[in-house]
């Protein structure tokens, strides 16, 4: 049973990683629910303090995912369009198979929802910037959120290797 939960543990790491950059999955909390997994196997000692810790930050990070943008593109005179129009280019530059499109999408997506806003193009340009710094700020926030928890995880899991992988110390 610890090898399925170290398994799906590792799983939820990786997919909590892909989701700091994607906004349709909660990077730093499905990387917390991998390390509790992590944390629910019989060799891992459990520490639910640290774990609750952990899972405040996660918590705080997914809140400040959705202020941070949003801050961004009020500070620069953007609307709600600009900030839909991010998260369009976003999912439109991931799927495009051009090289940086996840970094042009965002922005392009929010110049354009600006435009459609009847915004003048300097205004959609400023709005399109900010929200698009928004937007970097807070993946990177989520990205290395994501980062620390894997290596909460490989450390954990190296430290309890003789009781994680028995047949390999036996």
């Amino acid at each position: 049973m610890d090898i399925v939960l170290l398994f799906f543990g590792a799983l939820f790491i990786l997919v909590g990683i892909v989701g700091s950059f994607l906004p349709i999955l909660p990077g730093p909390p499905l990387s917390w629910v991998g390390l509790l997994l992590l944390f629910l196997t019989k060799a891992v000692t459990d520490n639910w303090w640290f774990l609750g810790i952990l899972g405040a930050i996660a918590l705080l990070v997914f809140a400040l995912d959705y202020i941070i943008p949003a801050m961004g593109t009020k500070k620069f005179g953007g609307t709600k369009a600009g900030m839909i129009g991010t998260t369009i280019g976003l999912i439109v530059g991931i799927l495009a198979p051009i090289p940086l499109g996840i970094i042009i999408g965002p922005f392009v997506g929010a110049f354009l929802g600006e435009l459609s806003n009847k915004a003048d193009s300097t205004t959609a340009l400023k709005a399109a910037f900010g929200s698009f710094l928004g937007f970097l700020t807070g993946a990177f926030m989520k990205f290395v959120v994501a980062m620390i928890f894997l290596g909460v995880f490989i450390k954990t899991v190296w430290e309890y290797k003789e009781g994680l992988f028995p047949f390999f110390y036996s």
